[in-house]
């Protein structure tokens, strides 16, 4: 399928790994009626993952914590460096959080999160980006920004300073709030949301959504619950 400029669009190619059939099956309804992204197989454990992701070599995968044989964590640990990991899951436990993102997940989502949020995970994780839901972004943040003793040095201004659009979205961002949702705020487009996003992490140094939130908060610009 063509566009009309002739080219042809980007389709997301994604597998989805979950034990419940349930899930899978509403999943894969989400996914299936976005027209860029492509549900190319299906996995009811984590080795059958493994084994799907080398044959069919999707762009992302969707990967449940709970799953028989090999767990959510191991799946993503080995995937990670070759497929986009989005780890979907009813629990948001710190013992989940923490080595999923530290296994490369580019995103971690509670299957409560409702169809756009999953839908732009997807696209998110397929352009190497991360989302993370908006309640454990919150909750991660407040563990990161804890007071520890001893205190630990103040976080240095960034070489090139935010300007005020880019501190405005940053602190949007570490109330855990989508581009949709920062656009639909700012009265500006999704794209040039994600524009600012990319500077900012640029100016910044991090890695992704989760740096921007921390520096956000520790600099007191984070926008209030």
């Amino acid at each position: 399928m063509t566009s009309a400029n002739g080219v042809c669009p980007r389709v997301i190619r994604t597998l989805i790994a979950d034990d419940q059939e349930a899930v899978r099956r509403s999943v894969r309804r989400i996914l299936d009626a976005q027209p860029d992204i492509e549900v190319v197989g299906e996995a009811a454990d984590g080795q059958a993952a493994l084994e799907l992701a080398a044959e069919l070599r999707p762009d992302v995968a969707l990967v449940d914590i709970r799953m028989p044989r090999l767990d959510g964590l191991e799946v993503t640990r080995r995937l990670s460096g070759s497929v986009r990991v989005v780890v979907l899951t009813t629990f948001d436990l710190d013992e989940y959080v923490y080595p999923a993102l530290r296994y490369g997940a580019s995103g971690f989502l509670l299957k409560r999160s409702g169809p756009s949020l999953l839908a732009e995970a997807v696209r998110a994780a397929a352009d190497g980006e991360s989302l993370i839901s908006p309640s454990v972004t919150v909750r991660l943040l407040r563990h990161v920004t804890a007071p520890r003793r001893p205190a630990r040095p103040a976080r240095p201004a960034p070489a090139v300073p935010l300007t005020e659009r880019e501190t405005e979205i940053a602190g949007q961002v570490a109330a855990g709030r989508t581009n949709a949702d920062i656009a639909a705020e700012l009265f500006i487009s999704p794209g040039t949301v994600k524009t600012h996003v990319a500077s900012i992490q640029r100016k910044l140094g991090v890695a992704n959504r989760v740096g921007i939130a921390v520096h956000a908060w520790e600099m007191g610009y984070a926008i209030p619950q």
